[in-house]
């Protein structure tokens, strides 16, 4: 079986199964899983798999990830069951191309992750005791987390979100699920919510009585998955371009981008890595050659990627073998104001008559200035953040019919003061 390993173990003194880090989340040392190797894949067979379909290729690339874990037939069938949905490689103009990670059930990049997660956990746990998937979320996670685990056997998510302070469109895609998805409205703001989750799992006397665990972006099988469909994108580039492409990921905690690495060391070969960030530029200012210097984070209009100490930076240096040069080579990084990104996105549509989220136009001012030849990532809707849009272009997005029938389904939460014991008496009645 493949092994993992914390990011701070250098030495690989404690191996972990893929079970124990999936339901661990985070290294007993609180550093992130890594597998122990990276298997190397057939491009060939990669691109005429992806000339079937995503799920064909995807099905190939889990089995040489996860293979070892889980029997080709179960594995197989989740893939297809989990990827249902697109994933174009759409030209908004010559030289300019952005591979669209939107068209799942949640609108967002996280769609293949949850969704993905959902069903491992599921699988991984099957016939073991029910267990308790406990997140905080400004929006976006929660939607995609609570979309991947519905309807999961012996999975319950509880979702914390801060009463008032997410989209009527997230509310809405959290809250109208029911089944085995409990969203809790807390009184306060989302670093309450993410307060509340972590004393949960510090408290050791609570979890002996209660399976919990988590699902944000440092958990193994959100993380991995997210690497299929660099590879499918790159496939779609290089049927009509011979040579490597390069990719610029809108980057906030690195997960995004570290996958990409993760499809780069699987045998994926890439031009050149380019992040782009938003005012919160840690880790462009590391790649041009700065100290690595952690701040508090500040709010833009870009708010998914509003983190000023982006956990998985710690995956980006394993990943390169601990070797720092060797990152600031493979990666470029570009950072943007919020008047810059409203300007990106006005600059989309008035020259190509496209419509790009405020996440999207980092991925295309890092592509347009650094003279990329390649494909960004879109990493959501245009539709999420139709009040940006608003601002920037004068036009609202519409709506695909999907949202507008989302929107409209009764709601269900719980409201909850910032309480740990009130959150604990609630995990344990439901």
């Amino acid at each position: 079986d493949m092994k993992y390993y914390s990011t701070r173990d250098r030495e690989r003194k404690a191996a972990f199964s893929l079970s124990e880090a999936a339901f661990r989340g985070l290294a007993p040392d609180g550093g992130l899983f890594m597998p122990e190797r990276f298997p190397q894949v057939d491009m060939e067979k990669v691109a005429a798999l992806a000339d079937i379909s995503f799920a064909d290729m995807a099905s190939y690339l889990a089995q040489q990830l996860f293979g070892e874990d889980v029997p080709a037939e179960e594995l197989d069938a989740l893939v297809r069951d989990a990827f249902n949905f697109e994933v174009p490689l759409h030209q908004v103009s010559e030289g300019f191309n952005t591979l669209q990670l939107f068209h799942g059930p949640t609108f967002a990049f996280k769609d293949f992750g949850g969704r993905f997660m959902g069903r491992m956990l599921g699988l991984l746990n099957k016939g073991g005791e029910p267990i308790i998937v406990l997140t905080a979320t400004s929006g976006d996670t929660g939607s995609a987390v609570a979309h991947g685990f519905w309807n999961v056997p012996g999975v319950k998510v509880v979702i914390l979100y801060p009463d008032g302070k997410v989209s009527d469109f997230q509310e809405a895609q959290m809250t109208s699920l029911g089944g085995n998805i409990f969203p809790l409205r807390v009184s306060g703001c989302f670093d309450d919510c993410q307060r509340l989750v972590k004393e949960m799992f510090a408290d050791s006397a609570f979890r002996s009585k209660v399976r919990i665990t988590s699902a944000n972006s440092i958990n193994v099988l959100r993380w991995m998955p997210q690497s299929f469909y660099y590879f499918y994108g790159w496939c779609q580039w290089h049927k009509t371009h011979k040579e490597d492409p390069d990719i610029v990921v809108p980057s906030g905690n690195y997960g995004n981008i570290t996958a990409g690495m993760l499809a780069h060391r699987m045998g994926m070969p890439v031009r050149r890595f380019i992040a782009g960030a938003n005012a919160n530029d840690v880790v462009p200012q590391f790649l041009a050659g700065g100290s690595y210097d952690p701040r508090a984070s500040v709010q833009t209009v870009a708010n998914a990627m509003d983190v000023g100490a982006p956990s998985n930076f710690e995956r980006m240096i394993a990943l390169y073998d601990y070797d720092e040069a060797a990152v600031r080579k493979a990666v470029e990084g570009y950072s943007y104001s919020d008047d810059e990104i409203r300007k990106g996105i006005a600059e989309m549509y008035e020259k190509y008559g496209y419509l790009s989220d405020p996440h999207s136009a980092v991925g295309y001012l890092s592509y347009r200035d650094a003279g990329a030849a390649g494909f960004w990532l879109s990493t959501a809707h245009a539709a999420k953040f139709d009040k940006v849009i608003g601002e920037s272009i004068g036009v609202l997005p519409t709506p695909p019919e999907a949202f507008r029938r989302i929107a409209s389904l009764p709601r269900h939460s719980e409201p909850m003061g910032v309480s740990k014991e009130a959150l604990a008496e609630y995990v344990r009645s439901i």
